[in-house]
């Protein structure tokens, strides 16, 4: 019975272990089964598929103006001693003034900044017409048409000198520098395959037959500097200057080249080889006309007037004589015949002379003494 007893509170024990369990189990709130989120996704990073090659850079050119008929020839001309260390040559050409052309003198110039090459413009026939492209100041020298300008601009590049540092040095086997001014020269032989024939346009019909190459393509894509103000200055100056047209010239001015900008008639200014007439020299004073407008004397007024001109009368009123009232007559003039100037004399163009009208009192009062004494002097004698 003992051992009943002992297998009945074994199974008691155990049967209210579990009834306790189910009790707490139903009062426990359970959570749904929420799955862990999945890690994130691995980044690899990928290149970008390389670019498209750039396509072929095409020249910046800038149009200045067109014109219907080609330009003439180049002319043959000797060129300047460079005037001054720092300048650098810039080549002649023919420009458009909308109904004729006009050569534009070749000249030192100053470039604008240190380290700066330039570029020549040129005509290029494009659409019929023939087009100026302007030309720059930049790094490299680029595309000028192909055109043979001479002194160093042979058709392309530039061989007439280079930059070392902040210097320009000369090649003085191309340029004329005279060693006493310019001391940065070097001699480089230069082999030019390019045929002279002075044709001053690309393209068209008799026109040169070139295209940029890779350099020169390459320098069209660089920062470029415009023509400065002294070169815009030597455009105009040449504009109005009648010598310059072709029609009057020929196609050989007389002002091909000058040493500095806009000095069309300073010393030093060369003629083109077959040139009817010399180089033009600026009119001294002496020479100009009576008639003409001088320039004022040093210190002197614009408006002062002017001293006349040698061999010419003056009309400038004379000082009275000493002892002689203001009125009185005065004796002639050089070059004037006797009795001019006197009164009662015939007047140059057989007017009688002006009369002399009093202005004031006193001038009043010394008129009716003279009528006065003339009247007396008429009077018979009694």
């Amino acid at each position: 019975m003992t051992r009943s007893i002992r297998h009945f509170c074994s199974w008691g024990g155990a049967a209210a272990t579990v009834a306790a369990s189910a009790v707490l189990t139903a009062c426990v709130v359970q959570e749904p089964y929420r799955p862990p989120p999945p890690p994130p996704p691995r980044v690899v990073y990928e290149a970008p598929p390389p670019a498209p090659p750039p396509p072929a850079a095409q020249p910046v050119v800038e149009v200045q103006v067109q014109a219907q008929q080609a330009p003439p020839p180049l002319p043959v001309y000797p060129q300047p001693p460079c005037p001054q260390e720092g300048y650098l040559w810039t080549p002649g050409y023919w420009y458009w003034n909308g109904s004729e052309y006009y050569w534009v003198p070749g000249t030192w110039v100053a470039p604008p900044a240190v380290g700066l090459l330039w570029t020549p413009g040129y005509w290029g026939f494009v659409g019929g017409l023939y087009a100026w492209h302007v030309g720059f100041w930049g790094p490299t020298v680029g595309f000028y048409g192909g055109v043979n300008y001479g002194f160093g601009y042979a058709g392309a590049g530039f061989v007439g000198g280079r930059w070392a540092g902040n210097n320009f040095a000369y090649n003085s086997a191309v340029t004329n520098v005279n060693t006493t001014i310019v001391h940065n020269t070097y001699n480089e032989t230069v082999v030019n395959n390019t045929t002279v024939n002075n044709v001053s346009y690309n393209g068209g019909p008799g026109g040169v037959q070139a295209a940029p190459t890779a350099q020169e393509r390459a320098a069209a894509q660089q920062p470029h500097t415009a023509p400065t103000p002294m070169q815009q200055q030597h455009v105009q100056q040449a504009l109005r200057t009648p010598a310059l047209a072709a029609a009057v010239n020929g196609g050989h001015p007389s002002i091909a080249a000058t040493p500095r900008p806009a000095a069309m008639y300073s010393p030093g200014v060369v003629g083109a080889r077959g040139a009817a007439t010399p180089p033009p020299r600026a009119p001294s004073p002496a020479a100009m006309p009576p008639s003409a407008p001088r320039p004022p004397a040093p210190g002197q007024p614009p408006n002062a007037p002017r001293p006349p001109a040698p061999g010419q009368p003056s009309n400038a009123p004379h000082p009275p004589a000493p002892g002689q009232p203001p009125n009185a007559p005065h004796p002639p003039g050089q070059g004037q015949p006797p009795g001019a100037g006197q009164p009662g004399a015939a007047h140059p163009q057989n007017q009688p002379p002006p009369q002399n009208r009093p202005q004031n009192e006193r001038e009043r009062e010394q008129e009716r003494g003279r009528e006065q004494e003339r009247e007396h002097e008429h009077e018979p004698e009694r």
